[in-house]
């Protein structure tokens, strides 16, 4: 952890405005529950606003206006970045290079960097060029050509094969999986003939992929992940897909072969999509859905197969009345049964 700052530089750092108290110390954060006289919390739900009342932190990051209750406070439009932010300067120390370290295997023709490490038990194959400040951990393993760029961090047994390329500042988590082979087959009438997957993944500056994410590479040309998006674990991008900028791909999500993903998409927990489809800008896809076809940019949309998210919340509360409906439904069926036997009676003549 970094020395502590006054609530003042820390609103400098952040463009907030103070106050209160703009010479009190904060050597630490916390939650508005556990935060003590020496930490800063921050408020970024309204709904939790009479707890700034109740919490003993020295100083609270909140939006312009909300109420104080006499509280130190620093005023950000957005508290929850804000102590994103603040988590990464107290908390976060610059990595301190430690150079190619015993039990390393580099092979002779690799290029590095300047400030480069590398862990024990990493391998780094033929002609990979590693750029200036990356860290390699142990038991990271970086097929022949690929290129990684500057300030990225590759965690322990972190897997990149051939010919891959990583831009600036990507983080790859441990036992995650960049240019495995796409799934590709092709029967022969009695099996599956294997296709070779010669294409290669790339991914663009600020792409972070979480533990145990698997990103096949193209069976021709380029799977590719554009800057700024992050996959959560347990993420598969299956081969020749193109998911764009700044999208949020979370945890067991599964996207098919050469699907096209714009930018600024989010795609929650389990979400499945099918291959060949394209899915425009600014979409959200809801947890446990399911993506058959093509959806435009600008909506959300939820459920299996995926409709507008308006719409498949009426449908799912209509689905805990299933099985009352049911019974209304068999209900009238009888009475409809009973009523066209009475009009099939014979009428009698007065």
């Amino acid at each position: 952890m970094t020395q502590a700052r006054t609530v003042a530089e820390i609103a400098s750092y952040l463009g907030g405005t103070v106050q209160g108290d703009g010479a009190k110390l904060i050597s630490g954060l916390g939650t508005l529950e556990t935060a003590g006289p020496d930490a800063l919390t921050f408020l970024a739900n309204p709904r939790y606003a009479s707890k700034v009342a109740e919490t003993s932190a020295g100083a609270v990051l909140m939006s312009p206006g909300g109420e104080r209750y006499g509280r130190t406070a620093i005023e950000v439009a957005n508290p929850y970045l804000g102590f994103a932010k603040l988590l990464a300067l107290f908390y976060t120390a610059p990595h301190e290079p430690l150079g190619v370290l015993p039990a390393a295997i580099v092979d002779a023709t690799a290029t590095l960097g300047r400030d480069v490490t590398v862990y024990p038990g990493a391998f780094i194959g033929k002609n990979v060029t590693i750029g200036s400040r990356t860290v390699i951990y142990p038991g990271a393993v970086l097929y022949d050509n690929v290129i990684v760029g500057e300030e990225c961090i590759i965690h322990a047994n972190a897997v990149i094969r051939e010919r891959c390329r990583l831009g600036n500042r990507c983080i790859i988590q441990p036992g995650a999986v960049i240019g495995s082979d796409g799934f590709g087959y092709a029967p022969d009438g009695r099996g599956y003939y294997r296709i070779p997957q010669i294409g290669i993944v790339v991914l663009d500056d600020d792409v972070e992929i979480g533990a145990n994410s698997c990103i096949d590479r193209a069976a021709v040309e380029v799977t590719r992940i554009r800057r700024g998006t992050k996959l959560d674990n347990l993420v598969q991008i299956a081969h020749n897909c193109e998911i764009g900028e700044d999208c949020m791909i979370v945890s067991q999500v599964g996207i098919s072969g050469s699907a096209k993903i714009g930018n600024h998409v989010t795609l929650a927990g389990q979400v499945g999509v099918a291959g060949h489809l394209t899915i425009g800008d600014n979409v959200l896809v809801g947890a446990q859905s399911g993506v058959p076809s093509s959806l435009p940019a600008n909506a959300a949309y939820s459920g299996t197969p995926t409709m507008p998210h308006k719409e498949w919340l009426k449908s799912s509360m209509i689905v805990p009345r299933l099985p009352e409906l049911r019974k209304t439904v068999s209900a009238l069926e009888k009475r409809i049964t009973e009523l066209e036997a009475i009009l099939k009676q014979p009428r009698q003549e007065n």
